[in-house]
């Protein structure tokens, strides 16, 4: 067992800080600069049949300030420190790699940098002692043992709280601050009866505090998927409609965003080109929105690294692609506005929030009446592992090991071990329709999806 100590968040103040950072540029003689801050103070708990296995705690923060010098040249340096000498260091070293840097790539301010930005509900939750953490999760883990006689483990568990802040701001008068708390829970339970392979699965639940975890619900959900794995049977190889759950297919949306990311077009490594926008991506019932602002969205900004708000953004409607996801500078070579995904480091990157997935508006969503519970011949896919390693996301291939039931007469049986392969392009242009509501998860919005003719590959 191995134990930290945490601290406590810095306080920063936004106002004081940038006040501090004019006078030291000034003095330095720079004159144009900006500042991306993130700090928190995380305590996590991790317990191994009722004994503790991990209580850590940790104070991080991470300073990036950039400087521009009189040729229009960008340098950037990282820090932790935000006392005067440290932010004078930081200023200095930054002005001083401006020197170097690439004429070819040159950052500027987002023009949307000190527009209003939209309110967030985010009750500030205060963050509960460690045994707290500790009793909880033990008795979390006591529970789901309880649940079957074939629940032998629970390998994989957490519960962690979080206080962080972010800041941007820089020298033309932006001035961005949030802070958030949050905590989450995952169990990842083991079953495992006589004479068969050990079974797996688990939940995740996010709050804005301990006292709002669904603790019991997230007990209910690893207990309910661990049991269905149980009894398990090899399958043939074929091409099956596949159900995916609403965590499957957002994962499988989120491993090809480079499809909807302006970065990734204009570094050639994306499925999509420059003049994509307005072809037909996927069947004409589908809509992908990409909504930081959600409420469900736990650990949302309503601001991104370079100080632009967040918003509800259209990528797929109607089966169309709309928008791509841009920073500053992606979306000066479109000629656009940025759209507030952009992170702010030694090269700006660009990347999702958290996906709305669903039918467009005024469709019929496909095809009526899908209901797994009845299906004959048809995979539902759990969810997906390996996508790091089984996804080429320039080429739009996949071959993922999945979690899933092969149903037949109504009647789910769990898959011993296969994987599903395909093109996401073919993905979806093969949805058939969607069961049921739109399901939240950590990761987005979305309802199970049906999709036609994936190859699966088994044992059998």
């Amino acid at each position: 067992m191995s134990t930290t100590t945490a601290g406590t968040t810095l306080g920063l103040d936004a106002h004081a800080l940038s006040e501090q950072l004019s006078g030291l540029a000034q003095g330095l003689g720079i004159e144009r600069w900006d500042l991306g801050a993130a700090c928190s103070t995380d305590t996590s708990v991790q317990v191994d049949r009722g004994e503790a296995k991990q209580l850590k705690g940790a104070q991080r923060s991470a300073i990036t300030v950039r400087v521009w010098n009189g040729d229009g040249l960008v340098g950037i340096t990282s820090t932790s420190d935000l006392s005067p000498a440290g932010l004078a260091r930081a200023l200095s070293g930054a002005r001083d790699a401006s020197a170097y840097g690439n004429a070819d790539d040159i950052p500027a301010f987002s023009p949307l940098a000190t527009a209003p930005l939209e309110p967030l509900d985010q009750p500030l939750v205060e963050p509960r002692g460690i045994l707290e953490l500790l009793d909880t999760l033990r008795e979390a883990e006591r529970d789901l043992l309880g649940r079957h006689a074939a629940i032998t483990t629970v390998p994989y568990n957490g519960l962690a709280q979080r206080s962080s802040e972010r800041l941007y701001l820089n020298s033309a008068g932006a001035c961005r601050e949030q802070k958030l708390t949050t905590a989450s829970l995952y169990l990842y339970a083991r079953g495992e009866e006589e004479g068969r392979k050990p079974r797996s699965s688990g939940a995740v639940r996010l709050a804005y505090g301990l006292q709002q975890l669904d603790v019991a619900g997230c007990i209910a959900e690893a207990a309910e998927r661990t049991i269905a794995h149980l009894d398990y049977a090899p399958i043939q190889t074929g091409h099956y409609t596949c159900i995916f759950s609403p965590e499957a297919f957002l994962d499988l949306i989120g491993a090809f965003s480079s499809l909807f990311n302006a970065r990734a077009v204009l570094d050639g490594v994306s499925l999509s080109n420059r003049d994509a926008l307005g072809s037909t991506l996927a069947v004409p019932f589908l809509s992908i929105h990409d909504n930081g602002l959600h409420p469900g969205n736990v650990g949302a900004s309503n601001f991104d690294g370079e100080g632009t708000p967040v918003r509800r953004l259209a990528l797929v409607e109607g089966g169309v692609l709309r928008h791509f996801l841009h920073s500053e500078a992606t979306a000066r070579a479109f000629g656009v506005e940025p759209t507030g995904h952009a992170g702010l480091g030694a090269k700006v990157s660009v990347g999702p929030h958290w996906f709305e997935v669903g039918p467009s508006a005024g469709s019929s969503g496909g095809a009526s009446g899908l209901d797994r519970h009845t299906a004959d011949g048809v995979v539902w896919i759990d969810s997906l592992s390996a996508l790091h390693a089984g996804v080429k996301a320039s080429q739009g291939s996949f071959s993922l090991p999945f979690d899933g039931w092969l149903i037949r007469n109504g009647e789910a049986r769990s898959i011993e071990a296969a994987t599903v392969a395909g093109d996401i392009r073919a993905v979806l242009k093969g949805i058939l329709g969607f069961e049921g509501e739109a399901k939240l998860t950590p990761d987005g919005l979305c309802p199970h999806v049906w999709v036609e003719g994936l190859s699966v590959t088994g044992d059998a």
